[in-house]
């Protein structure tokens, strides 16, 4: 009846890939907003999403990722912003610079890339892909991130591993929480400028 029903094993399984939180293709799955597991799971009030005062000088629009601090803001103007709190990348795997949203997804699908896969060789396992879905490790949806023209490989995407907010755990991708990737998604179009110091 529901081609989504998650079962013990698929949630097991599926989970496997969460820890890789890679980035890469299309959409497809269920329309965003359909699967989120429950209410926003961000228990560290630290983290809940919230307009908060921003002086960083960008224009409104842009979205500024710290990772150091653990927190993506959406400026919105006159001085303030919406700020999320966010997974970032492991050590030495993160992306740092400008760039624009070239692409956007609701329910990607995943697949490692070649690095990744070289890093975590029990990542070869998913090298055709993971389809979109709610056990897909890019969650509710994507942001790909572009420079130039050309897909960095990076994104800013939702997570099924909510607890992995405010860590530095990924494959060098910015995670957010699948309700707050979903407030993002609908906020920024492509085109949209993204620092991530």
């Amino acid at each position: 009846m529901n081609k989504y029903r998650i079962t013990r094993r698929g949630f097991v399984l599926g989970g496997l890939g969460l820890v890789a939180s890679g980035c890469t293709t299309n959409s497809d799955g269920p329309p965003v907003g359909w699967y989120t597991f429950g209410s926003d799971p961000d228990v560290n009030p630290r983290y809940k999403r919230q307009e908060v005062a921003y002086d960083g000088g960008e224009p409104p629009g842009t979205i500024v990722v710290d990772t150091g601090q653990r927190y993506l803001y959406y400026v919105e103007g006159d001085g303030r912003a919406t700020r999320y709190g966010v997974a970032v990348g492991e050590e030495g795997l993160s992306f740092k610079g400008e760039a624009t949203i070239g692409h956007k997804a609701e329910w990607p699908s995943w697949k490692p890339t070649e690095d990744m896969m070289m890093r975590k060789p029990r990542l070869m396992q998913y090298a055709d892909g993971v389809p979109g879905g709610p056990l897909n490790p890019l969650g509710a949806a994507a942001l790909y991130l572009y420079q130039d023209g050309r897909d960095t490989m990076f994104r800013v995407h939702g997570t099924n591993a909510p607890w992995s907010i405010g860590h530095a755990v990924s494959n060098g991708c910015i995670r957010l929480t699948n309700t707050n990737i979903m407030d993002l998604y609908s906020r920024a179009p492509v085109g949209t400028r993204v620092l991530v110091i």
